[in-house]
């Protein structure tokens, strides 16, 4: 069976959720006998086909974007040669291009789209899209929620309930990295072998870690923050406002960097605030590190990974004191949260293996062709 992936961006470009579900996906699925293809698009001067992980991923230049929106005419023309050659086209929403490409195509291939998140920021834009959109949902065969959270609360998945279904997100814990002894140790040093709490994640609006450092203001709480973005700046200069010595901002790592502050923090935090986070992949690597969460009630897939009371704690969102006294609660009950982080990975083991979302999508393909 050969699947053909098309997303705006992929490894090694981008590093974000979804390149990462896609990656998975590909990686896990091989020994269903699936071959996996990506095409996406690119800002630099690239080789036009390389392999990572075992698939082949193509890569077209990117002519220009708008609103967010890659726009590449030769991956048009490059589509249709590789759609020619799979069995079915699996899709990644939201991307307005794709759309575009699926009609101009007319490959007449079984097609699935992931719908990995609402359109929330571009809502002047979205009023033209939507047409295009709801022909786009419309004539793919299969649509796929990530969480039944999601499934349940956008509007838009609410026209297509009757071809969608619901396969979480997952991770493959081998596809990672094992931190080094050296790894482990610098960064015990660095923080003085304090317990910490950890974020992880590119620093956007939606994130809420502006909420966070206000949350962070009176407290001798450690906090590491892992990630770049747009707002990295202005979180750094809150930071100093604030007077906040216990918070360190690391940057991007590489991932054995990452997951050394993973094994060694005592929980993690996750104070997206806004719809726009609609499944918190950095919440499912806690849950695989058996770390206990605290994340916020904002309706998406964050509360279907991290269940309140039970793989730690749920809070409303936008809210520094309900965040500062969670924090306080995991802080001042070792056992509570080490209770938590056992359960947070024996529901990771039961719901959120790749091999687990490998296995449903296999079988999704299979009704499909």
């Amino acid at each position: 069976m050969r699947i053909l992936h098309f997303y705006k961006t992929y490894y090694p470009d981008t590093m974000g959720g979804t390149e990462q579900v896609i990656n998975q996906l590909a990686r896990s699925s091989v020994s269903l006998g699936i071959r996996s293809e990506v095409l996406s698009l690119s800002s630099k001067s690239v080789q036009p086909t390389i392999e990572i992980d075992g698939h082949k991923v193509h890569r077209e230049r990117l002519l220009f974007e708008i609103a967010s929106t890659g726009f590449s005419f030769k991956a048009y023309s490059r589509f249709i040669k590789l759609a020619k050659e799979a069995d079915l086209i699996h899709y990644h929403y939201p991307w307005p291009f794709m759309d575009l490409v699926h009609f101009a195509a007319k490959t007449g291939k079984p097609s699935v789209v992931t719908y990995h998140a609402d359109i929330i920021k571009q809502k002047t834009l979205l009023k033209f899209y939507q047409p295009l959109r709801h022909r786009f949902l419309s004539s793919v065969d299969s649509i796929v929620a990530t969480s039944p959270t999601y499934l349940e609360t956008s509007p838009v998945l609410a026209d297509y309930r009757d071809k969608t279904v619901v396969i979480p997100i997952g991770l493959d814990k081998s596809t990672y990295p094992i931190a080094s002894k050296e790894s482990l140790a610098k960064w015990s040093t660095l923080l003085n072998g304090q317990r910490f709490f950890l974020f992880v994640g590119m620093l956007r609006y939606y994130k809420g870690l502006h909420i966070l450092l206000d949350a962070l203001a009176g407290t001798n709480f450690p906090v590491v923050i892992v990630g770049t973005g747009p707002l990295e700046s202005s979180l750094k200069a809150q930071m100093k406002k604030l007077k906040l010595e216990q918070v360190h901002f690391t940057g991007a790592l590489p991932d054995e960097e990452k997951v050394a502050l993973l094994e060694l923090c005592y929980g993690v935090v996750f104070p997206s605030h806004l719809r726009a986070e609609a499944f918190g992949i950095s919440l499912l690597e806690g849950a695989m590190y058996g770390k206990p969460m605290i994340s916020t009630e904002i309706g998406t897939g964050t509360s279907f990974v991290n269940k309140d009371k039970e793989t730690g704690l749920v809070i409303p969102p936008n809210n520094p004191a309900r965040l500062r006294e969670a924090m306080q609660t995991l802080w001042d009950n070792p056992l509570l949260a080490h209770q938590m982080g056992i359960e947070a990975r024996k529901r990771f083991q039961e719901n959120f293996t790749a091999a687990k979302m490998a296995a449903s999508y296999a079988q999704l393909y299979q009704r499909l062709l």
